[in-house]
């Protein structure tokens, strides 16, 4: 099992990195207490279905001090783990504080600036100890996740983008988590030819009829080209997930055969893409009883 134990001072983005590596498959929880890391090792490894956790612990945690016995143990044993440092300069945290009106975990009745000389007294020797430091001070997010991928995943190229082209019918209206929508009821609707509204965009001849319009494959061509241009501008700020949609009246016939030629295309491109058809079988079953 690989284990992350991600600690810091408070304010520097720990909560934020241990997401990346949620997002990049590890088990995570956050402000683990350290007396616990040994029975999440145990149980990970028994159960053998953990491969890959990560934890934060920092001051806020009850019995704090005891992270560095615990790791003793872990080196005596032969425990492997990686312990990451996320840091930023004192001027950037007091203003982070500032901004978010959070209170530091030992502020109590002192200043903001002393908390955070306490603070790094108190993890002085995990620094030393820690196999990554990485300073925020001066780092955008997406900066901060290509240096977690970089250390965790052995790439820096970011987080692969996931498109789904998604079918549907504006009767039932537009998906809620539809990032592009693309209205194809300009298209001829197969709805009114007989022999085949009963059969979806899926079968071959709705989209042998759809698609012997001139117009769609103009659409399709000018649609798989801007989708191109834009994705690796998506990727770049950081986006996992980009839900492209397409509409027409049900959400059976155009809007079914465009988004599977969308996904189509966009595979032949080398882009992962998945299809979803939302109104498919509700538009289906009208023509089934």
């Amino acid at each position: 099992m690989r284990l992350v134990v991600v600690t810091g001072i408070s304010g520097e983005g720990k909560t934020q990195a241990l997401r990346f590596l949620e997002d990049m498959g590890f088990f995570c929880m956050d402000n683990m207490p350290p007396a616990m890391l040994q029975g999440l090792v145990d149980l990970c490894e028994d159960e053998g279905r953990v491969e890959r956790a990560a934890v934060t612990m920092d001051a806020r945690g009850m019995f704090f001090a005891d992270i560095g016995n615990i790791l003793d143990t872990f080196d005596a044993q032969g425990v492997p783990y990686e312990l990451l440092f996320v840091d930023a300069s004192d001027d950037v945290l007091i203003k982070r504080f500032k901004e978010t009106r959070r209170t530091h975990p030992l502020t109590r009745d002192g200043r903001l600036h002393d908390a955070l000389a306490q603070e790094r007294e108190m993890l002085i020797s995990l620094k030393e100890r820690a196999h990554h430091v990485i300073d925020t001070s001066r780092m955008l997010t997406r900066e901060l996740q290509e240096e977690m991928l970089r250390l965790f995943s052995g790439t820096s190229s970011g987080l692969e983008l996931k498109v789904t082209a998604v079918s549907f019918g504006f009767k039932r209206g537009v998906p809620l988590d539809a990032d592009l929508v693309f209205d194809v009821r300009f298209l001829p609707n197969p709805f009114y030819i007989e022999g085949l509204k009963e059969f979806s965009g899926l079968d071959q001849r709705v989209k042998d009829y759809v698609f012997s319009y001139p117009e769609t494959e103009a659409f399709l061509a000018k649609t798989v080209d801007m989708l191109s241009y834009l994705l690796p501008y998506y990727k770049r700020e950081g986006k996992r997930s980009l839900v492209v949609a397409f509409g027409c009246t049900g959400g059976m016939h155009r809007s079914v055969a465009l988004a599977d030629a969308v996904r189509i295309r966009l595979l032949e491109l080398g882009i992962d893409c998945y299809g979803e058809h939302r109104d498919l079988q509700q538009e289906k079953s009208r023509f089934d009883t």
